[in-house]
């Protein structure tokens, strides 16, 4: 089978190849997906997991990319809840083998059954951001109807996801990210917008819950605006400051299957639309990792 695959750690996006690899085992509880589109994180090469296993042993070269929609094609030894022939979505654990290949094993709790009038290339847009913005917000902030939100980074992937979801669960939204995300800002829904490089953080005023894309000193400052028992949540890092009455937690993303179902039928209702800028091939996804945007991988030529 054709994948993209990166052997050399020093290499950086220069170290990626489209290649030819045989084709994936199935484990115990796992399933093979015959990948339809997928998605990737560009920061993944820098990842302990692109590299070495659970057991911390070398695994290139190793097949990046998390997100995929796709149909199953084959089941390990156990496998239950999904068949043959079952349109799916998800993402891939992170110390195996990803989706930017045209066929890739992975665990079936991972994956979630893909609606037929959900496009592929949507769907694989979906796994990660959602269920990261999904958490952070519900699981981990508990969001309240009529609390405000401040979502940073809010024209990108996940952002744009937390800004959607949060204004349906009846929050007031403060969005921030770069000028040209103003407008985009708007169009998720989100209340207010601050330019993080002309606005002063501080206009955004007492919150109740910070979600937190970027880390740094951003991260850092916005602790301050917490109200008491207000929560930060972060995907970039853990705080270096804490908040005076609150609470600042890192996390990261796991998998649902519930949780992917109610995303699903949120796009399918016109209630959430996962951010998608180009849609490129197999044969680009190496220059792909270094474009600008979020970028989905059309793995099939259908």
């Amino acid at each position: 089978m054709r994948a993209i695959t990166v052997q050399d750690r020093d290499a950086g996006l220069g170290g990626l190849s489209l290649t030819e690899l045989p084709y994936p085992h199935a484990a115990e509880n796992d399933v093979i997906v015959q990948v339809h589109a997928a998605g990737f994180t560009r920061g993944e090469l820098d990842w302990p997991a692109t590299w070495t296993d659970r057991a911390g042993r070398d695994r290139t070269p190793s097949v990046p990319g998390h997100e995929l929609s796709g149909v199953v094609v084959g089941l390990g030894y156990g496998t239950t809840g999904l068949t043959v022939g079952q349109r799916v979505f998800g993402f891939a654990d992170w110390a195996r083998d990803g989706s930017l290949a045209e066929y890739t094993a992975v665990e079936a709790r991972n994956l979630a059954p893909l609606p037929a009038d959900i496009d592929r290339v949507t769907a694989a847009a979906l796994p990660i951001s959602g269920l990261t913005a999904w958490q952070a917000l519900f699981d981990h902030a508990q969001l309240q109807t009529g609390q405000t939100v401040l979502i940073h980074g809010v024209g990108g992937a996940v952002g744009s996801v937390a800004a959607q979801l949060a204004r349906e669960a009846g929050a007031y939204v403060i969005g921030t990210g770069r000028p040209s995300d103003r407008e985009r800002a708007g169009e998720l829904g989100a209340h207010r917008f601050l330019d993080l490089h002309g606005d002063d953080l501080q206009d955004a005023g007492e919150v109740d819950v910070v979600l937190d894309v970027i880390g740094g000193d951003l991260r850092d400052r916005s602790t301050e605006l917490l109200r008491p028992g207000g929560t930060l949540v972060s995907i970039a890092g853990p705080a270096t400051t804490q908040p005076r009455d609150g609470r600042a937690i890192f996390f990261v993303v796991e998998p649902d299957r519930q949780q992917l179902i109610d995303l699903a039928t949120r796009v399918r209702t016109g209630r959430l639309t996962p951010l998608v800028t180009t849609v490129s091939s197999l044969d680009d996804a190496p220059t792909a990792f270094s474009a600008r945007g979020r970028t989905i991988i059309k793995v099939t030529k259908d």
